[in-house]
């Protein structure tokens, strides 16, 4: 554990690890991971006696999860990796690269941070065989070069993050039996969800189970509706120009996605406890309707995490499944996917470090997570059936079909609105408030931040 990540901020709680070649989950050769991928890199790199400092957000079971991994760059590099992450591993990052004193690499969920970073000069680019590599090798490659892609310190945009581990959040949840019991199908597209919503009121039914409640961030899961929306209503550039400002909050093709969040939600027919309940249902709460007898909704859209709030016992696949939340047809935006996901980048230029980031490029890198728990991928090399569950499986099929993916857009704005304005902007438009009211309260707040 390097002095750097215990100076600066008094009782941070820090977790740390050192991997080897001994510690390898799978042993190469066996079962059907890409073992060419490992042998082709492990033979171009002999960094024998030097060291690996990374610094990420994973603890505990997180931690033995990125470490699994590390010990087969360990492994066929010779190189020694030290792993350590902290509680506050936000404000530890930014002490240690301030101090001269940083990781060889990093990896964070926070573009915003990276960015700030970035701009500071404390991380180095990538260059533009990595950004190719990314355009070719994973799904909606284009995407993922520009999450990775940041202004430097000269304002000129380069690659300088790595896109490593995935979550989706556009996921509808619903009951298989109840559905069938009541002969519904899984809607393909916005326009056969919204004839669902319509045949489940006309048999009686309540379409939807939604809540936005959730303390001091209480409002958040509306922000993921209206971006999933923001992405089925306009193009993705018009998403990028929303998350910047560089259109306003108040621009006509905000505003409306707001509304196509309204039209689910503000519709006492099609939530459980009418519209009036969404702000104040605990989102945690919110799914549980989909489980009772008679079920009290027959939808739940929300991120890949839900089901830790589902009741004991839930077996994914066959108490509970999900559907990708559906692209509108008629506008031929294809299949876009929100999400989010941590970055890896290079914040101490070394040779070892260099190489770390090429084998972030194997598939063995990825199926050797994947084939455990709690991790997706959007490369298209690797071997799906690896996938350590059915559910991981789906989740992961809906990322390669992707044709565009964009990151919580929330999470990309200045944290006075992301984290603020925006939330409560959505609970006042849930309770009744209009929509380019809402708008406008959240642009000037915008304003005030610049």
């Amino acid at each position: 554990m390097r002095k750097s990540l215990l100076a600066g901020v008094a009782g941070l709680a820090l977790a740390a690890g050192s991997v080897s070649a001994q510690d390898l989950k799978f042993t190469p050769g066996e079962g059907g991971y890409n073992w060419d991928s490992y042998n082709t890199f492990a033979e171009a790199n002999d960094l024998s006696g030097q060291t690996l400092n990374l610094f990420g957000p994973w603890r505990g079971d997180d931690q033995a999860l990125a470490e699994s991994v590390w010990a087969y760059f360990a492994a066929a590099t010779g190189a020694t990796v030290n792993y350590s992450s902290s509680e506050s591993y936000e404000q530890q990052i930014v002490i240690d690269t301030e101090a001269g004193s940083p990781p060889d690499i990093a990896i964070l969920p926070q573009p915003g941070l990276i960015q700030n970073l970035v701009s500071k000069g404390f991380v180095e680019p990538l260059g533009e065989e990595t950004a190719s590599w990314l355009a070719d090798n994973y799904a909606a490659g284009d995407s993922w070069v520009g999450l990775g892609t940041y202004a430097g310190p000269d304002g000129e945009d380069r690659l300088y993050a790595f896109p490593y581990k995935i979550d989706v959040k556009s996921l509808v949840w619903y009951s298989p039996d109840n559905f069938e019991d009541a002969g519904y199908e899984v809607p393909e597209s916005m326009e056969e969800l919204k004839a669902l919503n319509d045949q489940i009121v006309a048999d009686g039914g309540t379409p939807w189970c939604i809540g936005l409640g959730s303390g001091g961030a209480t409002g958040w899961p509306a922000t993921d509706w209206v971006e999933d929306l923001m992405l089925r209503t306009q193009p993705a550039e018009v998403y990028d120009q929303w998350t910047t400002n560089e259109i306003p909050f108040d621009d006509e093709r905000v505003v409306a996605a707001i509304e196509e969040f309204g039209a689910f939600a503000r519709n006492d027919d099609y939530v459980a406890g009418g519209a009036g309940a969404v702000a104040s249902t605990d989102f945690r709460d919110s799914p549980k309707g989909l489980f009772s007898s008679p079920p009290q909704c027959y939808m739940h859209r929300q991120a890949s995490f839900i089901p830790s709030f589902f009741p004991e016992g839930t077996e994914l696949g066959i108490d509970a499944d999900f559907f990708y939340f559906p692209s509108y047809a008629e506008k031929d935006l294809g299949n876009p996917v929100l999400g989010a996901g941590t970055l890896a980048f290079i914040t101490n230029d070394t040779p070892v470090a260099r190489a770390f980031i090429e084998f972030l490029k194997t598939p063995i890198a990825h199926e050797v997570w994947m084939a455990q728990t709690g991790f997706l991928t959007p490369l298209q090399s690797v071997d799906t059936e690896l996938y350590g569950d059915p559910t991981l499986k789906k989740m992961g099929s809906i990322l390669l079909d992707a044709t565009t993916f964009r990151f919580d857009g929330s999470d990309l704005m200045p944290a006075g609105v992301g984290a603020g304005t925006f939330w409560t902007g959505m609970v006042d438009y849930a309770g009744g408030k209009d929509a380019s009211e809402v708008a406008i309260e959240i642009q000037s707040s915008w304003e005030g931040l610049k």
